[in-house]
């Protein structure tokens, strides 16, 4: 045998066995396979056995059992049984029951750190989509102000000691709930030549605040908006 017919019998010899190592480590293809998944696709399509548009079906998220004694536990931890603001939580969450006491409240101090924020930044856009008509244009006005005079605000956002409700009222189906909010804040306001002219850019000052949000009950929007504002002396 010469030396290329051993040469091609080498790599042929070869060739089979890295074919049979692959074979038994991938293993075969039997038609039984579950399909790739789609990490897009929706997750929670219902199997429709009637052959109907599966696509069309959608499993809807089951309320446990202990849900509501969940949220009635939660309205206890947050107000005494034996007060006006426990009732009024638990006409709320009678009226609407997707109401969350405690996940209402992270909401809550979520939605004050933004606004904060977009305040100093004059970020209407933001803004707008987080305030009532009224308290927008009051935002908007002092914006406009401050940016006719050439001011410039640096504010950074330390965060929130405390947030409590105090205070629910229904009106027809507006649910409209009042929060006392103490955060911490650096903040300092400086005129156009780069002077000092409110706060201070060092130290970290205490605010409370009193903002009742709103949200109509009835409607689809899941979103509060902020109704009013009212800072603590």
């Amino acid at each position: 045998m010469g030396s290329n017919d051993f040469i091609t019998l080498f790599f042929l010899v070869a060739a089979v066995l890295i074919f049979l190592q692959l074979r038994s480590v991938l293993g075969r293809r039997t038609g039984n396979e579950k399909p790739p998944v789609d990490p897009y696709s929706p997750r929670d399509v219902a199997k429709n056995p009637g052959g109907a548009d599966d696509s069309k079906v959608v499993t809807l998220p089951r309320r446990d059992v202990g849900d509501d004694d969940q949220r009635y536990a939660d309205i206890d931890s947050i107000a005494r049984p034996d007060t006006s603001l426990n009732a009024s939580l638990r006409a709320l969450v009678k009226a609407d029951p997707n109401f969350r006491p405690k996940e209402f409240l992270n909401g809550a101090k979520m939605a004050y750190e933004m606004i904060v924020m977009a305040f100093a930044d004059g970020d209407r856009k933001s803004l707008k989509n987080l305030l009532s008509k009224d308290v927008y244009e009051g935002f908007d006005a002092a914006i406009s102000e401050r940016e006719a005079k050439g001011e410039v605000v640096k504010s950074t956002f330390v965060g929130i000691n405390k947030a409590d409700i105090n205070q629910v009222v229904m009106k027809d189906n507006e649910a409209q709930v009042t929060v006392r909010i103490v955060s911490q804040l650096i903040s300092a306001t400086f005129d156009k030549a780069g002077t000092l002219v409110d706060g201070d850019q060092e130290n970290v000052a205490e605010v409370t605040d009193i903002w009742t949000f709103a949200r109509d009950i009835g409607a689809r929007d899941p979103n509060w908006k902020l109704i009013a504002t009212e800072s603590e002396q």
